[in-house]
């Protein structure tokens, strides 16, 4: 193949930074988005805007390209079954489509005998009111939802009337561990046995939005090893392509669970593209487009801390990198509450 052409769904932060990626392997990209002011129309060679269900333009995009792949799992599964008829979908549709669904994504986990908070299906009120076992608890929906939407925690069942639910979506029950920490290890994987992977990594969490991350984790090496095992594991059972993400929870008492996995790049991996020889997003676009896979090496320990709403505006009127700090503006157009409007990562 003499030029290859990477299709992007999706054209936020993940997408403008997986074709950042990709240009600096030269490799151009077109990104499809139903956001018409997304910010990764800054950093892809071309930029489609159409809503994810407009079959014309999806056609459209895949004549344009040679794979393509997303940088979020909200995409409706029939549109990208559809591209996977015309372009490889990489990583490929049904992964996504099972992690779309919390339920069965939890199910698939404790499947390969891998450990998840306590959990349990409610598809109604009334299902609720007989789970006083489960409280305290987070009530997620088992679709959509991502930095805390559609998520509500539960302290006891008198609450459930004053959260305002709207039970005509369903939902899962996730039982609270005793929270000692937060990990997420992100591997990419680019075949049988054949993967690269990055040490876990710690994560602080405000209002349930990513706020640092660093490395190296202040784990126990079985914790380490462990972590690492069960995200290797997870990648091999999905015949995974690309970068994968899994979230852990660590209790009290240095027991491990799984808590979610994301398939595609991810906000924890940020502080891979300046401590590590590759990032997370350059090994997404080699391993979906059949490059060389080549060995991580850390060159630095490292943290980042995400710039949510105003916490940008400082950072914007002083943009000078120092040697081991670097700012990323995401060129969001409007600064909103609670959006991730860019990240800093400071080499240790």
């Amino acid at each position: 193949m003499s030029e290859i052409k990477l299709g992007i769904i999706g054209g936020g932060q993940l997408g403008s930074m997986l074709s950042k990626a990709a240009k600096e392997l030269n490799i151009k990209t077109v990104i499809y988005c139903d956001d018409k002011d997304a910010p990764g129309q800054n950093f892809c060679d071309e930029f489609i805007y159409a809503k994810y269900l407009d079959k014309n333009k999806i056609v459209e995009f895949a004549k344009k390209v040679n794979v393509i792949t997303y940088e979020f799992e909200n995409i409706p599964f029939e549109s990208l079954n559809d591209l996977n008829k015309l372009k490889p979908v990489l990583p490929k549709p049904s992964v996504n489509r099972l992690i779309q669904h919390r339920l069965a994504e939890k199910d698939f986990i404790n499947k390969l005998n891998i450990r998840t908070t306590r959990y349990v299906h409610v598809e109604n009120k009334e299902d609720l009111l007989t789970l006083n076992d489960f409280c305290p608890g987070i009530l997620k929906t088992t679709t959509m939802g991502y930095d805390g939407k559609g998520q509500y925690p539960i302290t006891n069942l008198k609450e459930i009337d004053s959260l305002k639910i709207n039970f005509n979506n369903e939902y899962i029950l996730e039982k609270l561990v005793k929270l000692k920490k937060e990990i997420s290890v992100i591997v990419t994987r680019f075949g049988n046995n054949r993967y690269e992977i990055y040490e876990p990594i710690e994560n602080t969490h405000e209002e349930q939005i990513l706020k640092h991350s660093k490395i190296p984790a202040e784990i126990s090496k079985k914790i380490f090893e462990q972590s690492k095992e069960w995200a290797i594991l997870i990648a091999e059972e999905l015949k995974y392509i690309g970068t994968l993400c899994v979230e852990f929870f660590i209790d009290r008492n240095e027991n491990l669970y799984v808590n979610e996995i994301a398939p595609r790049v991810h906000n924890s991996g940020h502080l891979t593209i300046n401590a590590y020889n590759v990032s997370q997003f350059e090994n997404h676009v080699r391993a979906v487009c059949s490059l060389e896979q080549i060995p991580l090496k850390k060159i630095a320990n490292a943290e980042m801390i995400n710039l949510i709403g105003d916490q940008i505006i400082p950072y914007r009127e002083n943009l000078k990198n120092k040697d081991n700090q670097f700012f990323f503006d995401y060129l969001k157009k409007d600064i909103k509450e609670k959006r991730k409007m860019g990240h800093l990562t400071i080499l240790k």
